[in-house]
């Protein structure tokens, strides 16, 4: 019996299946994907698109922009007619259609003019008409950006197998007018994953403003400190900064489900299996609207930040806990083959709460159980 091969594995075992048809002008010649979910974005997803219509045009020939328009089953009244509307436009571009025949502004008529004007190839996933719609049980923004990247992983497989980009982005963030031809570029040098550079968008208001400066020291600091720590997790988890060859995507079978943190938990995964790139040439411009879609996030700290008391927004974490970290990683490097007993005498030289957080989360039992059942050191620190 012929063996399956890794591409008909993930889609027989972990894809989403082929329930949610692709809406697009068939096309073939273009090496990336750019996943984009949408729900209740007709306000917004057009301005990212218009502004990855003024990238370059041989960049936007070889690029497939692809929409997943989506809510649950059971969403309100307004998002269902929010997503209604968004197709309608998409579909509209796609075919060609006159704009006319809707009741725009002259703002929206200007967006949608320029996305027309481009080279740009687009496509759109209905997963918001009935029948169609996602699971009331299963995910949010996780399922929806799963259902973009195995349709972006079946096109790739014809088009790109190779050297080709499942590219993630959000409806709300603006992009820079090289960067879908750095993106391209980076992984035609056999990048298995990467994350870009970012800076949220500011507000005009003043509170929103120190509400989103606040959030982004915030975050600048936590991946700079694991740097000083070289911790092997040294990178921000912003769905729209993730870019991913196919051969990887399937290496971690795919995107998640989870309706919030998806993105922190499928970096996670790549980061065990290949090296994570930072593309410093080009920078993503997420929103910093306040939001309370997602349990935690950009938009819940604007609106916890905005709504309560904004002076302990400010705390970041004391910096002595990267020293502590890093001397912890060192000491694992140092000590990988000594006998557990030893390694907590040293961590406790670290720093008494280590040796006592260890203890906490039973490191000795679980340290002996894998060292038992690994036969490399290599393996052995993956482990770790």
């Amino acid at each position: 019996m012929k063996k399956r091969s890794a591409f008909d594995d993930y889609l027989h075992t972990y894809s989403v299946g082929e329930k949610w048809k692709l809406c697009a002008v068939p096309d073939q010649n273009f090496s990336q994907v750019v996943v984009i979910p949408a729900y209740a974005e007709k306000d917004l997803l057009f301005r990212t698109l218009a502004s990855l219509a003024v990238n370059v045009p041989d960049a936007l020939e070889n690029s497939f922009i692809l929409c997943v328009v989506n809510h649950k089953e059971d969403s309100p009244a307004s998002v269902m007619e929010n997503n209604k509307i968004t197709m309608a436009y998409l579909n509209a571009l796609i075919r060609r259609k006159s704009l006319k025949t809707f009741q725009l502004t002259k703002d929206v008529t200007a967006l949608l003019q320029c996305i027309s004007d481009s080279k740009m190839k687009l496509g759109y996933i209905d997963a918001a008409s009935r029948g169609y719609e996602i699971p009331r049980n299963t995910g949010g923004v996780g399922m929806a950006r799963k259902i973009g990247m195995d349709m972006a992983l079946r096109l790739l497989e014809k088009n790109a197998p190779q050297n080709g980009a499942i590219v993630s982005l959000d409806a709300d963030t603006l992009v820079e007018p090289n960067y879908l031809s750095v993106v391209r570029d980076y992984f035609r040098k056999n990048v298995k994953t990467a994350i870009m550079a970012y800076a949220h968008q500011m507000p005009e208001n003043p509170a929103e403003q120190a509400a989103i400066c606040c959030y982004e020291i915030f975050l600048r600091y936590w991946v700079l400190g694991l740097r000083y720590a070289k911790s092997p997790w040294a990178f921000h988890s912003i769905g729209s900064t993730m870019a991913v060859a196919p051969q990887s995507y399937l290496a971690v079978r795919g995107m998640n489900k989870r309706a919030a943190g998806e993105d922190f938990y499928f970096l996670n995964k790549l980061a065990k299996v290949g090296r994570i790139d930072y593309i410093r040439e080009t920078c993503v411009h997420p929103s910093a609207r306040v939001s309370t879609r997602v349990p935690f996030g950009t938009g819940k700290r604007i609106e916890r930040f905005l709504a309560g008391d904004a002076a302990k927004e400010y705390y970041l974490y004391d910096p002595q806990i990267f020293s502590i970290l890093s001397g912890w990683l060192s000491l694992v490097h140092r000590m990988i083959d000594r006998d557990v007993d030893d390694i907590l005498m040293e961590a406790k030289r670290i720093h008494p709460a280590l040796k006592a957080f260890l203890e906490e989360a039973r490191f000795p039992l679980r340290w002996s159980a894998i060292r038992r059942n690994t036969k490399d050191q290599e393996t052995l620190l993956n482990h770790f």
